[in-house]
């Protein structure tokens, strides 16, 4: 998996450079679809199916591929962060869950920029760059960094997450917004955020994430506290100590 991640990675830096050059369509407002994409996913379905023969697929751009009845399946995003990347802005990577019977069990998440690999296989921890990592220690939201993101209708739908931000702000240490879902579940994995949350996400902006987070000794539920959909459609995430927290001031709590 982080061979294929590598690879289809160094096509998207090899774009990334040539950025101004890319041909970018639009598939609704703010939600942008590049050349980079197409290639990178590509790549990994072409590396994955090598690998592992059998497998189905679940990718943002292609969809669904194969039978739904096989065991074990890859979801995968080529491009989480395709906004910052179609703009320049330098914060994007590859992100490759595994499923088996619907239980995430295996994920890779690569930011090429910064060379850091983080890797998760459930029962066995988590790393990046083959180094274990962990969660941080924070204990109260009012010292928490934390982290969100905006859904692509935000400028039409009800439910925006901006009442949300508008708390949360006024509440922690710190808020911040980077556009790439898998990186700020792996960020909190290693202790750079204390917690993050966002609605209207993806399978594939997810999936390796959450298993990330949860081996580095972390937390994740929905919005109400329960088990995260298999949709994945919306996330809170933490160290787990002000996880409870967390979910009360969302939920519009002091």
């Amino acid at each position: 998996m982080a061979n294929a991640a590598h690879k289809a990675a160094k096509r998207l830096l090899r774009d990334f450079n040539e950025v101004e050059q890319l041909q970018v369509s639009v598939k609704g407002p703010s939600d942008f679809v590049s050349q980079a994409d197409l290639r990178a996913e590509q790549t990994l379905r072409e590396e994955l199916d090598k690998a592992r023969p059998g497998y189905a697929f679940l990718m943002e751009e292609a969809g669904a591929a194969g039978s739904e009845k096989w065991a074990w399946r890859w979801v995968i995003d080529p491009l989480d962060g395709t906004v910052n990347y179609a703009h320049g802005y330098p914060c994007f990577c590859v992100s490759i869950g595994v499923e088996h019977h619907g239980v995430r069990t295996v994920g890779v998440v690569y930011d090429p920029l910064r060379d850091e690999c983080f890797d998760a296989v459930r029962g066995s921890g988590a790393r990046r760059n083959g180094r274990a990592i962990r969660v941080s220690e924070a204990k109260a939201v009012a010292t928490a960094l934390l982290a969100t993101g905006f859904a692509y209708d935000v400028r039409d739908s009800a439910r925006d997450n901006l009442a949300e931000f508008a708390r949360a702000a006024k509440a922690a240490g710190g808020v911040r917004r980077d556009g790439s879902a898998a990186l700020d579940l792996c960020y909190v994995a290693c202790g750079r955020f204390d917690g993050y949350w966002e609605l209207k996400l993806h399978p594939w902006d997810v999936a390796a994430g959450i298993l990330i987070v949860e081996e580095a000794g972390g937390r994740v539920t929905d919005l109400a506290g329960g088990p995260v959909p298999a949709t994945g459609h919306e996330i809170v995430s933490s160290n787990g100590a002000i996880h409870d927290e967390l979910l009360h001031l969302l939920a519009g709590g002091a």
